[in-house]
């Protein structure tokens, strides 16, 4: 649920409903794929409910993904296909955000747009700081090569930015489910 609050600790209230009035509510079953590897992606997707796997073309599964997690927004940064597919595990439900509308407001409304691309970018720059960590890149060693205990479970961490945003955007997902659910 993380990439969510970084979204949504960003954006006002007023982000948030446009992002709902926008976007469309759609269920997909079990075996739907959302996002394709290589074909364009047209929306940028917000989970309210179920499981997604994200899928790459080799057939190895990179991740689960589930409420609150946000699809799509490499593609809309970067204007390419997708190098991975997101293939439904479990019944879900998704807000789908048209990316033309989502650009078009972008351009129109600069102080969404300096919200949302500050989401974006702390979002980014906290998955490279953990693919990092993972990595092991980064990570202090002692004389054998191995990592250092004082990093150890801190790729888990949320940076205090994001914390002073995260009860916003917890409130503000909460206000985005119930507006779907009418």
């Amino acid at each position: 649920m993380r990439k969510v609050l970084y979204i949504l600790g960003q954006l006002d209230d007023a982000d948030v409903e446009w992002l709902a009035r926008t976007g469309k509510r759609e269920k997909h079953a079990p075996g739907v794929v959302l996002i394709r590897s290589g074909e364009k992606n047209d929306f940028l997707y917000i989970v309210t409910d179920g499981s997604l796997s994200v899928v790459l073309p080799s057939g190895f599964k990179l991740a689960k993904v589930g409420v609150g997690e946000i699809l799509g927004e490499i593609s809309l940064v970067a204007s390419r296909p997708p190098t991975a597919s997101v293939v439904v595990e479990e019944a879900c439900t998704v807000l789908a955000v048209p990316q033309r509308a989502l650009r078009e407001q972008l351009k129109r409304n600069h102080g969404f747009a300096a919200r949302f691309y500050r989401a974006l970018a702390i979002f980014l720059a906290d998955r490279m700081s953990s693919t990092m960590t993972t990595l092991g890149y980064g990570k202090p060693q002692d004389a054998a090569g191995a990592a250092s205990a004082d990093t150890e479970g801190l790729e888990d961490e949320l940076d205090d930015e994001v914390l002073d945003g995260v009860y916003n955007a917890g409130l503000r997902f909460e206000r985005l489910l119930k507006t779907l659910a009418q």
